[in-house]
Formats: structure tokens, C-alpha cells, sequence
């Protein structure tokens, strides 16, 4: 926030304390009469006079002892109203706790940058004026979603820090830090499409199925799907339609993880997986297009609750294993060794294939490790397209497989391309 040179510093935070202060008054003063509360202190005059309380004070004493003294006082009174308060049988002190807040306004403006400043003042509104929607989350939030989170919060914030930067042994290239690092990446989309599944889809059509499944995993979506498929022969186009879209997710999912372990072979493969998501999402909607007058089947959960400790340890002995193959393979092998190993490795789990791949400091060119990465994905293209004909059985899926085996073979032919 840019302000024409010769205004006074201090005139710019006088003003914006007082804009501020007002704004939220007047946001408090809809939240009282919209929930008709019979007990309320002041007005929007009352924030502003805070506000500058708050500025004042902190401005005229370097110490800023006076303005603990004023928070102090204020405390003081705004516990005289809560004891009014809880006499009624009122017992929030959220009316109290937002005083206090904007009483420390004025000395966020001297101090903070301002977009902390901003983005104070937007978080006071918000929980003013999205009340409703804030019982409805909590209504809503099962409990042991709290514990899910820390879990999140633990892997990622607490056991990570802790371990070390340095090589496991001379036959796994790949460092404690970058295996746990995997883990997380890999959790965090697997919580986020659980979130996104459980919160704002509960009715789910084939195509959510296939767009989250292939957030989660597009081999399960396909799987899934793919039984379901059987009883769906009439539903070609939207079968075929959700296959197809969990490809494309697993292609993004996978370039966003590429980009953030390897961004130099994330940028190689920008455009390939790029081509891979567009052809894919307008080959959906040219199957969707051409639909006949069917209704959309609906189609059951298949994301599990995320963050499971046994899930974390599985993939983690993936990640080690999968290194360990890779160095032997690359050390012996070479790029041609690489590259038939990745084909072998699609018809598996290829997260810690890949992770493992780029984390890792193998005697092969970078150009061997992009083409290492494509195999992989089309060859996993491949077994999805296997998994869906011998599960469907059926002419709904027929669509899905062909594109899924044009896919695994435009990926040979780019990855072959690469290394000659």
C-alpha cells in the first residue's frame, strides 16, 4: 500500500486506524442487531474511540507503559461488562476479546507491514460477519477430524525438522529429510482430496468419483469405477468420461509434485503433461458432448480416512526400497536399464518410484530421469486401462481404454524420443 511522498507518517496512521476501527464497528453493529442481543456496549463511535485510544497512548510513550496501563484499565471495565453480562446467563466473551483487539490497532498499524494490517482487519470481519457459516463448519466437523489434522501438523511440523540432511547409505542416495518430505507431499494430497470428498461433495456423481479418486490415487479410482462399470453398460459416455478424468488428475498431481522436489525436470516435463491433461479433458467433454439422454449414476465413496501412521510407514519403506532398485538398476544398467525398470514399476505404486527418483543422485542424465518418469505414467496408463476392461467387461469402458493405451503409447514413443 503505496502513499504519495510528503504526507506525515503518522497522519497516514492516524487515518487508518481510524478507517479501521470504524469498518469493524459497524460490522459489530450489524452482528449485534442481526443476532438481536439485548446487551451491548456503545456503538461504531465506541470502536473508533478504542482504536485511538490504542494509538494514542502507544505513540506518546516509547516505554509504551502507558498504553499497558490503558489496556489494563480497559480490561478492567470490559470485566465489569462481562460480569454484567454473565448475570443474564450471556457467557461469550467475544464481544470483549474484540475490544481488546481493537484496542491494539493502532499499534499494528505503527509496527506490522500492511498487509499484515489488512489482513487483520479482514479476519475481524469475517468473524463477524460469517457467523452462521462458522456453526455450520463446526456443526459439520466430526471430532476426529481435529486429531487428523494434528497428525498432519505433527508429520510435517514436528518429526521433519528432526531429521537429518544427510545420505541413509551408499546403496539408498536419498536423505532422512527427503523420504519424511515425500511422505508429506504425498499425505497432503491424499487429506486434501479426503477434505474436498467428505465437506462439499456428498452426493457423488462418477465424474466427482473420478476427479478426486484421481487426486487420492487414479489406479483405486479406476478400480472402483471399473466394478461399478459393469452394472453400467448404458452409461458409456459417463464411465469412459470419469476414467479418463482420473488420468488427468493423476498428471497434475503428479506435476505439482515434480515441481516441488525437482523443479528443473518438473519444467521438462511441463509440456508433455500438459498436452496429456488438455487432450484428456477435451476428449471428456467430446465424450460428454456426444452423450445420449441418460441420467448420471451415482457412484459410493472411495477415499479413505487419510494419514493412517501404517499408510505413512508403507510408503516411506516403498520410497527406500524403490531408491535402492533404482541405484542398483542405473549403476549396472544405465539410461536403458532405467527405462525398462520404469515400465516394470507402472504396473505398480509409481508415487515412490518417481519421488524416489528425484530425490535421489543416481549416474544417469537428467534427460534418462524425465524419460525414467514418463515410462512410468504411461505404463501406469496401461495397467488402468487392463484394470478397467477385465473389471467392466463391458462396452462402457471402451472409450477410456483406448485413450488410456494411446496414452501409454504416445509416452513410449516421447520417452524413446528423448534419449535417442
Amino acid at each position: 500500500m503505496e502513499f504519495p511522498d510528503g504526507i506525515p507518517p503518522l497522519l497516514i496512521e492516524f487515518a487508518l486506524t481510524v478507517a479501521f476501527s470504524f469498518v469493524v464497528g459497524l460490522e459489530f453493529r450489524r452482528y449485534q442487531r442481526t443476532n438481536q442481543y439485548k446487551f451491548h456496549f456503545g456503538s461504531t463511535r465506541t470502536f473508533v474511540l478504542i482504536g485511538l485510544l490504542g494509538f494514542i497512548l502507544h505513540a506518546i510513550d516509547a516505554t509504551h507503559v502507558l498504553f499497558g496501563v490503558g489496556l489494563f484499565l480497559l480490561g478492567g471495565m470490559l470485566l465489569i461488562y462481562y460480569w454484567r453480562l454473565s448475570s443474564e446467563g450471556m457467557l461469550s466473551l467475544f464481544s470483549v476479546l474484540l475490544a481488546l483487539l481493537i484496542y491494539v490497532t493502532g499499534p499494528i498499524v505503527s509496527i506490522f507491514p500492511r498487509w499484515f494490517l489488512i489482513l487483520f482487519i479482514v479476519l475481524l470481519i469475517l468473524i463477524l460477519g460469517e457467523k452462521p457459516l462458522i456453526h455450520r463448519i463446526s456443526d459439520k466437523l466430526a471430532s476426529e477430524e481435529i486429531v487428523t489434522l494434528a497428525k498432519f501438523l505433527v508429520i510435517s511440523g514436528v518429526i521433519l525438522p528432526l531429521l537429518p540432511d544427510e545420505p541413509i547409505a551408499p546403496v539408498m542416495p536419498v536423505t532422512y529429510d527427503k523420504i519424511w518430505l515425500a511422505v508429506i507431499i504425498v499425505s497432503g494430497f491424499s487429506y486434501l482430496s479426503y477434505l474436498v470428498n467428505t465437506y462439499f461433495f456428498k452426493s457423488r456423481s462418477l465424474m466427482i468419483t473420478g476427479v478426486l479418486g484421481g487426486l487420492y490415487s487414479s489406479t483405486v479410482a479406476t478400480v472402483v469405477i471399473g466394478r461399478r462399470a459393469h452394472h453400467l453398460a448404458e452409461a458409456a459416455p459417463f464411465v469412459s468420461s470419469a476414467l479418463i478424468m482420473a488420468t488427468a488428475m493423476m498428471y497434475i498431481r503428479l506435476l505439482i509434485i515434480i515441481l516441488l522436489f525437482a523443479p528443473v525436470a518438473g519444467q521438462r516435463l511441463l509440456a508433455p503433461f500438459l498436452a496429456a491433461i488438455l487432450l484428456s479433458v477435451c476428449t471428456v467433454f467430446a465424450l460428454l458432448r456426444f452423450k445420449a439422454d441418460s441420467s448420471q449414476p451415482s457412484e459410493v465413496n472411495i477415499i479413505e480416512h487419510p494419514l493412517e501412521l501404517s499408510t505413512a510407514i508403507v510408503f516411506a519403506l516403498s520410497f527406500m526400497i524403490f531408491t535402492s532398485i533404482t541405484q542398483f538398476v542405473t549403476s549396472n544398467y544405465g539410461g536403458r536399464g532405467l527405462n525398462f525398470l520404469s515400465i516394470i514399476v507402472g504396473f505398480t505404486d509409481i508415487d515412490p518410484f518417481i519421488l524416489s527418483l528425484l530425490s535421489g543422485e543416481f549416474t544417469v542424465s537428467d534427460s534418462a530421469i524425465v524419460s525414467a518418469v514418463i515410462l512410468a505414467s504411461g505404463s501406469n496408463n496401461l495397467l488402468k486401462a487392463i484394470y478397467a476392461v477385465v473389471l467392466a467387461r463391458n462396452r462402457s469402458v471402451r472409450a477410456a481404454a483406448v485413450w488410456l493405451i494411446f496414452l501409454f503409447t504416445v509416452s513410449i514413443l516421447y520417452a524413446f524420443k528423448i534419449n535417442a
